[in-house]
């Protein structure tokens, strides 16, 4: 039987139980107590409330949650006491057809685990595109797993069950996700091309204007044409543009779009889920014969993130009239100048100027990123609306204090350079916890030419302040000084800061940020407004016309710029209903 949304709301309970027994693991008291909150807007409504049932349990309840799982233990047949979705799910993973070197890999790894934590370890084996993991990719996340803190699985065993659960109510609802299988079969394409190639594990890295790049940007051009988009060309700094014309040739565009390059061995996901998320929508628009009253332009930015050249947000300076004519000289590590890797792409750094946009003629700017943080994942919510990209500031800084014996000399009469720095750290995180959505960081500290036996005479070490507007940063930036000036004078030590980057603070725009938030609202979804403590092209265009993001949860602890960074097919699917949301509701 397929379970209907007004089945969900209006069934008599006892029956509907019987419906959907199973969804988790011998703890149907946790949908039987989340349908004493009935209606649902939506089935993610229901699967959030079912979130926080089990959130509001405590951790007695999980731990008996995550017991009632059986082992993986690679012979499915020997496990009696599986559930019929447990058994279905482990098949589809093939865990009953391991090798021999297989089964004893999960066997060990199992009684690690287990002994470590004290219960079994858990993944939603169909995992994120929910085709099942290979057996291999099972056996890497345990052994990556393995190594975390018993805090931290017993919230990630949460998470994966939940996800478990997501999949088995698909079924059950006969629900589909045929957008967001789309885009994750068009992010895997993508990954092909990389310069690093036959790594083991694979690496992806497409740095600006490489011979993966280039590739890129045909696949994603042939893309726009095949997804039905009016025009497609590339600029003179390699962005691959696509218009999607509205009812009236002459009416204003709605801009989209995000980057394609990547960090070096970075993720499948950064910048290019924005991309794939608006070529989606122009497919589902195209395919139903059906235009907008404006019309949508996809940028994909060619570069973002100053991998190749010193020139971070080069693709998006471009289009706001802000390209740097002294970027052109600049040189990679081969001593090859950006004006040459441009002639030798095929384009010419004459015409950069041209490419500049007319505010006049656009409506504003959306982006759809993956979050690259933590905070959906640990919300367990798909979606998040942003407030606004943070503002940064960043420092290098130094202190001298007076090299000495570390046995001989009293502690009142130390001038310690990393003492010093370890108290800044300190007060920098306290600062930062006053404030909502502030952040300072210290990811650099060296002490050269430490040694054990040595009171250091000199320290190094970054700073890296950020916060949702300009006079909120610049405040945990005046502080911190006022702080090291004090421990100076306390600690007789001399500390030395060189700013080596400010980045003002992009605030979405309050209409476009309004649309996004009421798309939101009609997947039944719970609002979550957060800052972008990254920075994004939307930051770039937010300087020439009003700019609003929607962040898509991270898989993995929301971690990215890495091979790990991940999400599901499912979110995926969200993010394009979201999108197509706004743009059908986007009043020009």
């Amino acid at each position: 039987m397929t379970i209907t949304l007004d089945q969900l709301n209006h069934q008599d309970t006892t029956e509907l139980l019987v419906h959907l027994q199973g969804l988790y693991e011998h703890s149907d008291w946790i949908v039987e107590q989340t349908l004493s909150r009935r209606p649902f807007k939506s089935f993610e409504a229901f699967k959030h409330e079912m979130v926080q049932t089990l959130n509001h349990a405590g951790e007695d309840a999980w731990l008996q949650l995550i017991k009632a799982h059986p082992e993986l233990t690679g012979k499915v047949a020997l496990q009696q006491k599986l559930t019929a979705e447990s058994q279905s799910e482990q098949q589809r993973a093939g865990l009953g057809n391991c090798s021999p070197e297989e089964y004893e890999a999960l066997h060990r790894l199992n009684k690690n685990y287990q002994d470590r934590f004290g219960f079994p370890f858990i993944v939603a084996v169909r995992g994120p595109r929910g085709l099942g993991l290979t057996r291999m990719q099972i056996i890497k996340t345990m052994e990556r797993r393995v190594k975390n803190s018993r805090h931290f699985e017993i919230q990630e065993a949460l998470r994966q069950i939940h996800r478990i659960v997501e999949l088995r109510l698909q079924e059950k609802t006969g629900l589909t996700t045929p957008m967001g299988d789309l885009m994750w079969d068009w992010h895997e394409d993508l990954a092909q091309f990389s310069e690093v190639q036959d790594a083991d594990p694979p690496q992806l890295t497409v740095t600006y204007l490489s011979t993966a790049h280039q590739a890129c940007a045909n696949s994603i051009a042939q893309r726009m044409r095949e997804c039905g988009f009016d025009e497609v060309h590339q600029d003179a700094v390699g962005n691959v543009t696509g218009r999607y014309h509205g009812q009236n040739p002459k009416s204003k565009y709605l801009m989209t779009g995000s980057h394609f390059d990547t960090v070096r061995n970075g993720g499948k996901y950064d910048g290019r889920l924005g991309i794939f998320c608006a070529l989606a929508c122009v497919k589902a628009l195209h395919e139903r014969g059906e235009r907008l009253p404006y019309g949508l332009e996809l940028v994909a930015f060619a570069e973002e993130e100053g991998q190749r050249f010193a020139a971070t947000f080069l693709a998006s300076s471009a289009l706001c009239g802000q390209f740097k004519k002294e970027w052109l000289t600049q040189a990679d590590t081969s001593g090859k100048t950006m004006q040459q890797a441009m002639l030798d792409y095929g384009l010419n750094p004459q015409e950069i100027g041209l490419i500049q946009r007319d505010p006049q003629n656009y409506l504003g700017f959306v982006e759809v990123h993956i979050e690259q943080g933590p905070v959906l994942y640990n919300q367990g919510l798909p979606l998040g609306l942003v407030t606004s990209i943070n503002g940064s500031r960043r420092f290098l800084g130094q202190v001298r204090g007076v090299a000495s014996h570390a046995g001989t000399t009293p502690m009142k009469l130390r001038h310690d350079a990393v003492g010093a720095v370890a108290e800044l750290a300190l007060y920098m995180e306290e600062r930062a916890l006053q404030d909502a959505d502030s952040v300072a960081t210290m990811g650099m500290l060296e002490v050269p030419n430490g040694s054990i036996n040595v009171i250091a005479a000199r320290a190094q070490f970054t700073m890296d302040v950020r916060a949702p507007n300009d006079l909120q940063r610049d405040e945990v930036v005046h502080d911190i000084m006022q702080k090291m000036e004090e421990i100076a004078k306390r600690r007789q030590v001399e500390f030395t800061l060189e700013e080596s980057l400010k980045a003002a603070a992009a605030p979405c725009d309050v209409q476009l940020k309004k649309k996004w938030q009421e798309a939101i609202e009609h997947l039944g979804l719970e609002v979550l407004e957060l800052p972008s403590g990254a920075g994004h092209d939307a930051m770039k265009i937010h300087d020439i016309m009003p700019q609003a993001m929607l962040f898509v949860r991270g898989l993995n602890s929301g971690i990215s710029h890495n091979p790990l960074e991940s999400t599901s097919s499912s979110d995926m699917q969200l993010a394009f209903e979201a999108m197509m949301h706004l743009l059908s509701h986007f009043e020009p």
